[in-house]
């Protein structure tokens, strides 16, 4: 990867909406800690991210798999078939 591609992928990662959801939860789980002197909530909230993060990270292999699996001889056909249904 060129730098520039290395920016223009990191800059995608962060508008990813799963990203965003666990640094909004970062924050809101510091607010409630510190700010709001809710202890446990605070610690509840900062356990969202990890889960969110994973959740992302699944969907996202399985949308790799599924790109794979496209690209295997019968998965190329398949997509060929499914775009020129009236062969």
């Amino acid at each position: 990867m060129t730098g520039e591609s290395t920016m223009e992928a990191s800059d995608e990662a962060m508008m990813n909406p799963a990203v965003l959801a666990a640094a909004a939860s970062v924050g809101l789980s510091w607010y409630q800690f510190f700010v709001r002197g809710e202890k446990e909530r605070g610690i509840f909230i900062g356990l969202w991210p990890p889960t969110f993060l994973a959740f992302a990270s699944y969907f996202n292999q399985k949308r790799m798999e599924e790109r794979m699996n496209s690209m295997l001889p019968g998965g190329l056909m398949k997509s060929v078939n499914r775009m020129m249904p009236n062969r």
